[in-house]
Parts: C-alpha cells; sequence; structure tokens
C-alpha cells in the first residue's frame, strides 16, 4: 500500500502536479507486473514520508499513462525522475539505495 503522501501522477495531471510544482519533484515510473518496481516501492514511500513539503514524491504507472514516459524516454522499468523548476534535473534507471535520491534531491534544492 502506498504512502499517503505519494502522489498519483497521470498524463492529465503532470503538467500541473510536475512541470508547474514549486518544489522538486521526484517521479518513479513502474508497472505492477514490474519485480524491481515493487521492490523499490517501500523506497518510495519512505522518502514521500521524510520529504513531506520538501519535495513531492509520485508515481506513473507506465501501462495506464502512455504519454509522459514516451516524452521523457522512460524505456526500462523502474526510472525515477527528479524535476526542479519545471525541469528533469536527475534521472535513474533501474533500483537505487535511498541515499542516491536523497543525495540528488540535496543537490537540487
Amino acid at each position: 500500500m502506498a504512502s499517503a503522501n505519494v502522489v498519483q501522477f497521470t498524463d492529465a495531471n503532470f503538467e500541473a502536479e510536475v512541470l508547474s510544482s514549486p518544489v522538486p519533484v521526484l517521479v518513479d515510473f513502474w508497472a505492477e507486473w514490474c519485480g524491481p518496481c515493487r521492490m523499490l516501492s517501500p523506497t518510495i514511500d519512505q522518502l514521500a514520508e521524510e520529504l513531506k513539503g520538501q519535495v513531492k514524491v509520485g508515481k506513473m504507472n507506465t501501462d495506464e499513462n502512455r504519454e509522459v514516459p514516451v516524452k521523457f524516454n522512460i524505456n526500462a522499468i523502474p526510472t525515477v525522475l527528479l524535476f526542479k523548476g519545471g525541469q528533469l534535473a536527475h534521472r535513474f534507471v533501474g533500483l537505487q539505495p535511498k541515499a542516491n535520491f536523497i543525495n540528488a534531491i540535496n543537490a537540487a534544492k
């Protein structure tokens, strides 16, 4: 079960929730059938809890949303993108330790 602080991003809300966000945004591109995605999920939930108010953390299901993943060349999942000021600041592909996300977020603040 995802944390209450994890936002569900869609093709329809991506512009408003991510690109227009006043705070950095971490977007986890995932799919239900993806084992490594499920393994990364607790880390995403922890980041959402720990960084509440500083960074927006959310997920985008690539099976249900096709436009945004194509636009940002999501060729493998899990892929996590960090946006700051509507611009892509960092790209993570595959499973990553929480510290990698924290370091990139701190650099983007």
